[in-house]
Parts: structure tokens; sequence; C-alpha cells
């Protein structure tokens, strides 16, 4: 009964989606090319907002547990497990007085109207993960912008999505190279929940009533820690341990 009911629901939730999406592209435009840097920025917070309300429509629950005061005046690096596409827009929106800017296949800088003019002009890195001639250029410039900015790089280590929610290993060569890039940073370690059950069925038609949970953890002072390779190890192991498939 839930899937039916999810076919005229998915419908009218990816109308409200585009629809969202192409409102706020031209604002993007403005906002960018006339006001600058900041005005931009609270364009594309607006839309992660607008985004989060658009998925209620499919009773999907957003809640961000974040007990530590983590303070703007620093670089931060979020790392992050991946399930769905629906991770990015509330760590977006959550985090958004850190400036969050995303790792990105450089497919998605062209076609997607907001996102892809977003992830080309507000500090995205967008690699190409079968070039490393392009991607190690791309992430280090990438890392020292974060650390010139003081803003916050986000970073999902497994590589690609996980479909049932069962964490994949992580990948470590981004983590070494922004570690490296970004020596004054603070890494806020996230685990989240529930994502993938917005596609339980696959693109279409979109699963009901998700609960999504993001979790972050005791924030880590890079420069405390000599053995980069335990303390990747060590927030892998308390990323997964707060995952629930």
């Amino acid at each position: 009964m839930e899937k039916i009911i999810s076919y005229p629901l998915t419908v009218i939730y990816n109308i409200l989606f585009l629809t969202t999406l192409l409102i706020f592209h031209p604002i993007q435009w403005v906002c960018f090319n006339v006001f600058g840097y900041q005005a931009h920025k609270k364009s594309v917070d607006a839309l992660q907002f607008c985004l989060m309300c658009c998925a209620t429509i499919l009773g999907t629950r957003f809640t961000f547990k974040n007990p530590y005061k983590i303070d703007t005046d620093q670089p931060l690096i979020i790392v992050a497990n991946h399930q769905s596409l629906h991770d990015i827009y509330p760590i977006t929106w959550f985090m958004r007085k850190h400036h969050p800017k995303f790792i990105s296949k450089i497919e998605l800088g062209k076609g997607i109207p907001s996102v892809s003019y977003n992830l080309r002009h507000g500090g995205a890195a967008l690699i190409d993960r079968k070039n490393p001639r392009q991607s190690l250029p791309a992430l280090m410039k990438f890392g020292e912008y974060i650390e010139e900015t003081k803003r916050a790089a986000v970073i999902f280590p497994e590589g690609t999505r996980s479909k049932n929610g069962v964490p994949k290993p992580f990948q470590t060569k981004g983590l070494e190279i922004l570690f490296k890039k970004i020596p004054s940073a603070t890494i806020v370690p996230i685990s989240i929940n529930n994502s993938w059950k917005m596609f339980r069925y696959g693109k279409f038609p979109m699963g009901l009533g998700a609960h999504l949970t993001f979790t972050v953890h005791k924030p880590i002072k890079l420069a405390t820690f000599a053995d980069k390779e335990n303390l990747i190890s060590n927030i892998e192991t308390t990323i997964k341990n707060n995952i629930h498939p």
C-alpha cells in the first residue's frame, strides 16, 4: 500500500523539487554576479531549506544532533558516510554558518539547474575520479582555499553512495590531501542514517516516511594527531559505529 501511495506523492515531489531548482537558478546568478559571495551564499542556504521543505511531501523528517559548539573562525573538515543525494542539502543547511563546500564529481558541474551553478561558483571541488592528473591538483587547490577562507570542506570518504545503508570502506587519499593542505582544521565526523531509504524502491517511486538523522561526533583538532593513518581509522570507526542500516 505504501508503495502505491508513493507514486502520486513522488510525482508531486519531483515537480516541486525541479521547480525549486529552476526558481533559485536565476536568483543565484543575480546574487553572485551583482551582490557577490555573501548574497550568493544566502541564496544557496535558502535553496537548501526549500529542498528540505519539498521532502516533507514524502513524509521525510530531519534530525540534526550537534551538542558541540564549533567556532566559525577556523577551517573544518566534515567527514561523513554517504547514503544518497539527500545527505547534502541538510548538511548544507544545518552547518550553514561554517560555509560547507563539497567535493563532487565533475559531471555534476553542468546541466543541473541551481546545483551545477553553485558547484561551479560556490567554492566546491569538481574532480574527475578517473583522471588523477586532474583530481589531485583540484583537491589540493580546494584544501588551500578552505585553509585560507576558514570555511568547511565536506568529504564522503566512501567515494560512492551506500544503497542499503551498509557503509563501504573509507578511501583515504582524499582525506590525506585535505589533512596536508588544511593543517589548522578541526575535523567534524558525522554519522548519517536512513537517507538511503528515500530510494528504497529505486529512483521511482520514492520511499515515504524516512527519518534522516545526522549525528555530529566530538570535533577533533587535526594538529593534535601526529599519526594521520591512525586518526583516519579512528574517524571511520566512530562514524560507522553509529550507523544503523
